[in-house]
């Protein structure tokens, strides 16, 4: 019986860069199969020639054995092949029923949607495959696990069997991830097959029957998830032996170095995204922020770094009021910022490496002499850093641009660690990197606690939270839920936080019995 997709020798060119080097890849029906790779490896293009936004240089599609020319994504729906982006495609004024309608209407006599229709096959979608979704609900009032199924439904609505999910669990909470792998697997007892797309190993490990690891566009391995285990499958995608655990001893928290007292700040539409936040951070300790991207993380961190200015409340670090202060102030006085988009806020791109490390101190001797910068200072500056900090470029002079995103983030981290600081927020430090560029941020920031500095790790990633952090705080909705002991934290009870539900005393104590019931085991 023939796979019910199979892609033959599949290789995309793009300027310079040869992104997928003759691939080939089965999926066998009612399977969920695993790609897994670094940044750049090549996955994604993969699954776009699949689901015909981009068109292969060479090789050939088949799906249930019959070829297919794939030009458009229509041609991919129509073969039954369906995509859930990372980012989801959904209108938030518009109904579960009308978003799910876009592009295939039902219409009843004289050109009228019939939304009833529509609706009740919505229905029934859900309760075949226990989605619990209500047609009639807005996008913009269901939570951010119900849109991913609104995405789900959509591509079951136009019949797809085979489903591409691309990194589906990026923005769930634990409990919301637990709920979507039960979605997939009663699809699969639907004869459905998926390809998951992702860079958590261990769901990969809980969820897949198959893996396939791409690295450098070549596919360097496939596997099973009993066949291995978690740093097999690291190493095969970066090519070499990584440490998947975070090596750290107990924190011994100082002083009071960084404080935030009843603050409130707006967003870019003046709705109120910090809502009267108060906690400290200590010398020589990581406060991890836990939440579902969107609850106000972002506001907060360009509010305390100075890119944005508080409506109410007071910001003080190393006892200075910074409330109002600018970037370049809060800089001098020991700050240091890893920013949640590295490429807008992090970095000038057209410049070259060199001048990106000197960015925040470029005005300061020795890098300036008198009004004028001293590029011999900061080439040597440049070449000392790229060596210590390990940014693989072919020269520290080249464009920001040209880097990938771990050598990106490799600039900013040097950049902010080689200067004196107190104090560092680290907003989504890893965001889109792979395993070897994690391995190796997650040490610096431990050094860096380690001498004694004050860190505020702002991510939407619960593991590095969980790993990184001494103290974690949730929030939800702008509003600080809980600051928990890390020894004392689960990621049941942090999940239930990230949700807007807050645990009793006997819930929590229940949850942390179990967790010490599985160590023990």
């Amino acid at each position: 019986m023939a796979p019910v997709l199979e892609l033959r020798g599949i290789t995309k060119r793009f300027p310079g860069v040869l992104a997928n080097d003759h691939i080939d890849l089965t999926v066998e029906k009612g399977e969920i199969h695993a790609l897994l790779g670094e940044n750049g490896a090549g996955k994604t293009t993969l699954m776009n020639i699949l689901y015909g936004l981009y068109h292969p240089d060479e090789g050939e599609i088949f799906v249930n054995g019959q070829k297919l020319d794939v030009h458009s994504p229509i041609d991919a729906i129509k073969s039954g092949v369906g995509m859930v982006h990372q980012h989801f495609m959904l209108v938030p004024v518009f109904t579960v029923t009308e978003n799910v309608m876009l592009g295939e209407e039902y219409v009843k006599a004289g050109g009228v949607l019939d939304r009833t229709k529509a609706a009740n096959k919505i229905r029934e979608i859900s309760n075949i495959y226990k989605l619990d979704i209500n047609p009639d609900a807005y996008i913009s009032d269901i939570p951010v696990g119900m849109q991913q199924r609104v995405e789900i439904i959509k591509l079951l609505f136009r019949e797809a069997n085979i489903l591409i999910m691309d990194e589906p669990t990026a923005v769930l909470t634990p409990q919301e991830v637990e709920e979507l792998f039960k979605i997939m697997h009663t699809m699969i007892e639907q004869g459905k097959s998926i390809i998951f797309i992702t860079h958590k190993l261990g769901e990969v490990m809980d969820i897949a029957d198959r893996i396939t690891v791409i690295r450098g566009g070549k596919v360097v391995g496939s596997t099973t998830p009993a066949e291995s285990d978690l740093n097999d499958l690291a190493s095969m995608m970066v090519g070499r032996d990584v440490n998947l655990e975070v090596e750290k001893s107990e924190s011994v928290p100082g002083e009071v170095v960084f404080e935030v007292e009843n603050l409130k700040v707006l967003d870019s539409v003046g709705a109120l995204a910090v809502n009267d936040m108060s906690f400290k951070v200590h010398a020589g300790e990581v406060l991890g922020i836990a939440g579902v991207q969107g609850n106000g993380q972002t506001e907060l961190v360009r509010a305390i770094t100075g890119l944005l200015q508080a409506v109410d409340g007071d910001v003080r670090l190393c006892g200075h009021n910074i409330t109002h202060l600018s970037p370049r102030k809060i800089t001098e006085i020991g700050s240091a910022h890893i920013p949640e988009d590295r490429q807008k806020d992090g970095l000038v791109l057209g410049f070259p490496i060199t001048d990106n490390l000197v960015l925040n101190t470029y005005y300061l001797e020795p890098n300036s002499k008198s009004i004028w910068m001293d590029q011999k200072s900061i080439n040597e500056n440049g070449k000392k850093l790229v060596e210590s900090f390990d940014i693989r470029t072919p020269s520290p002079f080249v464009p920001a641009r040209n880097l990938s995103g771990g050598n990106q983030q490799k600039v900013i981290v040097a950049r902010e660690f080689s200067r004196p600081i107190k104090f560092l927020v680290a907003s989504q430090p890893t965001r889109g990197l792979d395993v070897g560029s994690i391995e190796f941020i997650h040490k610096r920031l431990i050094e860096k606690r380690d001498d004694g500095c004050a860190i505020l790790l702002v991510s939407t990633e619960l593991d590095e939270i969980m790993q990184l952090s001494d103290r974690i705080a949730v929030v939800y909705r702008g509003k600080l839920l809980d600051i928990l002991d890390a020894k004392n934290a689960t990621k049941e009870i942090v999940g239930l936080l990230m949700a807007g539900i807050i645990p009793s005393e006997e819930e929590k104590q229940k949850l942390l019995a179990k967790k010490k019931q599985i160590l023990i085991t």
